[in-house]
């Protein structure tokens, strides 16, 4: 199906397709959007594109346009009817209908060939965390992530130390990505439209290997130092090696008694390297 909103909408209609608010299903009906989002994206033909949730598949369509392969995950099995009509002439698109935070992205990813990985989406609001941190956490080969999130979980990924928005995820995303904004984006472009506006972020991947051997204590790191906001190291740290932990906040004048928001990724990276294999 050729793109258009009213071709979208049409389609729902016939399919008798009903929004569900629990996957938290807003699709984009403005053209000019999905277009840019395509373009800002800077596709080739040796591009893979995940994309995540793809709904009635007006961005799909134009992804498979300029990508070698798109490989999407869509949990609503009742999308089927939908998304066969809007991709019938894209023979380069795979749909798996099935949860992204529970699928094997490394094991489907060895069925394809490509010289590089893209994550292109239009993240449901109420997963947009937990989605970046498994393509983080599981260490998938994403070179680029390109999303439309709302614009409140968008200021975290960029938010620096003493600030509200700092947190886990924006210590994980500025240790791997470049984080880039590449445009706002009006709640009225949405069917339905949200309670909130939105904004499409950039993240392209770090070229510089990690300065760290174990991402995994990394990882546990910084989930445990944010685990309770309203405590400090010493408490949320307990199962660690406190005497390391202080050895590395006395060279930047801190103590055990710091909340995790106020360090920076250097050094919660100087006390992984401090710490090792010693938890």
């Amino acid at each position: 199906m050729e793109y258009s909103p009213r071709k979208m909408q049409n389609l729902l209609e016939d399919k008798e397709f009903r929004l569900k608010k629990k996957f938290g299903q807003n699709f984009i009906i403005d053209e000019n959007i999905i277009n840019n989002i395509v373009e800002k994206s800077k596709l080739d033909d040796t591009t893979l594109v995940i994309e995540i949730g793809p709904g009635a598949g007006s961005l799909t369509y134009k992804l498979s346009q300029s990508a070698k392969q798109v490989l999407c995950y869509e949990i609503d099995t009742t999308l089927k009817d939908v998304l066969a009509e809007t991709l019938k002439k894209c023979s380069n698109v795979d749909i798996l209908f099935q949860d992204f935070l529970k699928a094997d992205v490394v094991e489907d990813l060895k069925k394809y060939e490509y010289d590089k990985v893209f994550v292109i989406a239009n993240l449901p609001y109420y997963i947009t965390t937990p989605i970046i941190l498994k393509i983080i956490e599981d260490q998938l080969p994403v070179d680029k992530i390109v999303v439309m999130v709302q614009k409140e979980v968008g200021d975290r990924f960029k938010a620096v130390p003493g600030t509200k928005d700092y947190n886990s995820l924006s210590v994980y995303l500025q240790c791997f990505y470049e984080v880039n904004k590449l445009m706002d984006v009006s709640r009225n472009v949405f069917l339905p439209k949200p309670n909130v506006d939105s904004i499409i972020v950039e993240l392209k991947r770090k070229k510089e290997s990690l300065p760290f051997r174990d991402p995994a204590l990394f990882f546990q790191l910084v989930r445990d130092s944010f685990g309770q906001k309203r405590k400090n190291l010493r408490n949320n740290l307990t199962n660690y090696p406190l005497d390391k932990v202080e050895e590395v906040l006395k060279r930047h004048n801190m103590d055990l008694n710091v909340r995790a928001e106020a360090l920076s990724l250097e050094i919660f990276i100087e006390i992984a390297k401090e710490i090792g294999g010693n938890i």
